[in-house]
């Protein structure tokens, strides 16, 4: 039955959305989306893992100038142009790194003589839905999707969505992508490339994008400020791989309280607060449900054959600066 049903979205995808959404999208903002480009110094912190020239796409929101992209893009900026349909540059600086949604938030120095791109309702759009996910490059940068799962992902690098947006066939240019709905609105950012898992069919490749409803209760903070006024989650500098049932500690920053608490790459976590933990989401919940960052993380750790309870000093994560000694590791994908 699931293989029955997804080959009925092939269908409808190829037969009906593509070719509807495509006569209808030449009334829509498209020139809102935009390329970005920002260059990032050679000794930067993130410069071995996503480069120091990185390209992505975003979405001019206002008349204001600002444009919403996704936000690992822009960590450890140093210059950031946009460049609009007709190729004009223009500069822009960072608002904002959202942590808790991953959007990436900019302004440009002066306004982009576009029509923004309203907001839909993410909430609306459902598993089997058409939609259209546009990368910078005009027209032929629009493509027809369907999307094959409203579900939760979580990231190893402390990160989690309740409701992701999963849609296929994936698209190269994903990175700050905009997911667009039949009335030509904004109902998702381009964040990753991912593997996405059909029961009874195989494995096929999809995108991730980040609902637009989760930055409407905040947008209105992140302009005046920076950042939301909602709790600062505790931040403790690991990423974790689930195998065989288990979360393994896969890496730890250096300067991190996972570092000072002497948790290392290798260690299994077992329990939050003597609460066994179910996986990598279950981790996090049990972690942020201890309050706001400062806050003491306990928690159950295996390493080797000795178990120990250690108690994590978590942090604030803007406020992470790695050590200035560079430590060579290989670049990973998010």
């Amino acid at each position: 039955m699931k293989k029955i049903h997804l080959c009925m979205l092939w269908v409808i995808l190829t037969t009906f959305s593509v070719p509807v959404l495509a006569e209808q999208r030449a009334e829509w903002p498209l020139d809102a989306i935009v390329e970005v480009r920002i260059t990032v110094p050679e000794n930067a912190r993130s410069a071995e893992r996503f480069g120091t020239n990185r390209v992505a796409s975003g979405v001019v929101i206002d008349k204001s100038g600002h444009i919403l992209t996704i936000g690992f893009q822009t960590i450890d900026a140093e210059a950031i142009e946009i460049v609009g349909k007709d190729g004009k540059t223009v500069n822009a600086n960072v608002v904002c790194y959202e942590h808790n949604t991953g959007f990436g938030l900019l302004r440009t120095n002066s306004p982009l003589q576009v029509t923004p791109m309203p907001f839909g309702n993410s909430s609306e759009i459902k598993e089997g839905d058409p939609a259209l996910a546009a990368s910078f490059g005009g027209k032929g940068a629009v493509n027809g999707v369907i999307v094959v799962a409203r579900k939760e992902f979580a990231g190893p690098w402390e990160y989690l969505l309740e409701n992701a947006i999963f849609t296929a066939p994936a698209i190269a240019e994903f990175s700050g992508a905009a997911l667009i709905n039949h009335s030509g609105h904004l109902i998702g950012i381009g964040y990753l490339l991912s593997q996405f898992r059909v029961p009874d069919v195989g494995v096929m490749s999809a995108n991730m994008f980040v609902p637009i409803d989760l930055l409407k209760p905040i947008l209105s903070d992140l302009k005046r400020s920076g950042k939301s006024n909602l709790p600062l989650r505790p931040w403790l500098g690991v990423r974790t791989e689930e195998l065989y049932g288990r979360l393994f500690v896969e890496r730890v920053r250096p300067g991190s309280p996972f570092e000072k608490a002497g948790i290392k790459k290798g260690d299994i976590i077992l329990a939050v607060k003597n609460q066994p933990v179910d996986g990598m989401a279950d981790f996090y919940r049990k972690v942020w449900a201890l309050g706001e960052a400062g806050v003491d993380v306990p928690l159950t750790i295996l390493q080797g054959t000795r178990i120990r309870n250690i108690v994590v000093h978590s942090s604030i994560r803007s406020l992470y600066r790695q050590p200035e000694k560079i430590i060579k590791q290989p670049a990973e994908k998010l």
